[in-house]
């Protein structure tokens, strides 16, 4: 069970006293208090309540398959993981997690790998002042894509300043709208606050928020390229007795 913030302040002022009561040198690295601390709070759904779900190809039902039994395991958010073992993941950590197991390949690790990745792929689609999911823009948004948020915390000076990264899941049977999926201290699904892996509302910041969508894409390599069948006309022998005598004729003299 990790320490109240205040209990191992308290503990940490003890210690410093003795050690310099009894002429000793006190080295302490300070780490923040684990978001363990923070109350785990998840939703969870099963894959047959998307509407999307029985018509996806297998590939894409199993990424829905494996991100909603992770939603399962009563995972807290807990930054720099990747690893349920860890009682917790992150947002990129939780993605990895989920995509590892699929075939993939090597798989980014932090949102702005993420980015990258399918930026590289070529069908990443940027959405820069999107500020409602009804936009027209998410109509080619699919099961299974991957979504970028920048300014969800300080990146530093690169650009995008890719923060946050989920996984698009469908639309909800029971009431229409859109379900994504990932890690979080602090979103909301359905009315509830979410701390940890969990399911979660479809929804974008308004023109207010310091936070931007700004952008989805296809996870690079999932959804097999369907490739449309060629039609081979077969001959047909009237046809092209007509074409012949047409040909006759025209070349015949007045």
């Amino acid at each position: 069970m990790p320490l109240a913030r205040d209990g191992y302040c308290e503990r940490v002022k003890r210690l410093s006293i003795l050690c310099q009561v009894i002429g000793l040198t006190l080295l302490i690295v300070l780490t923040p208090v684990s978001s363990r601390a923070e109350k785990v709070s998840v939703a969870t759904i099963e894959p047959t309540d998307l509407v999307e779900y029985e018509t996806e190809p297998e590939e894409v039902k199993r990424l829905i398959e494996v991100s909603l039994a992770l939603t399962k395991k009563k995972l807290g958010y807990q930054f720099g993981s990747n690893s349920p073992k860890k009682w917790g993941m992150d947002c990129s950590g939780t993605v990895q997690n989920s995509l590892s197991g699929l075939g993939l390949g090597e798989i980014p690790r932090s949102s702005w790998n993420f980015y990258e990745w399918v930026e590289a792929s070529g069908k990443l689609k940027p959405t820069p002042v999107v500020t409602a999911t009804d936009d027209p823009v998410f109509g080619d948004l699919k099961p299974g894509d991957l979504l970028f948020w920048e300014g969800t915390y300080e990146t530093g000076e690169r650009r995008p300043a890719i923060s946050h990264v989920m996984i698009f899941l469908g639309t909800l049977k029971a009431d229409g709208e859109g379900v994504v999926f990932g890690a979080s201290s602090g979103r909301r699904y359905r009315g509830k606050t979410i701390h940890g892996v969990s399911v979660f509302d479809w929804n974008v910041p308004d023109e207010e928020s310091k936070s931007k969508f700004v952008g989805f894409g296809p996870i690079p390599g999932l959804r097999k390229e369907e490739v449309k069948p060629v039609s081979i006309e077969k001959p047909n022998p009237l046809k092209t007795l007509l074409e012949n005598l047409v040909k006759k004729s025209e070349a015949s003299p007045p």
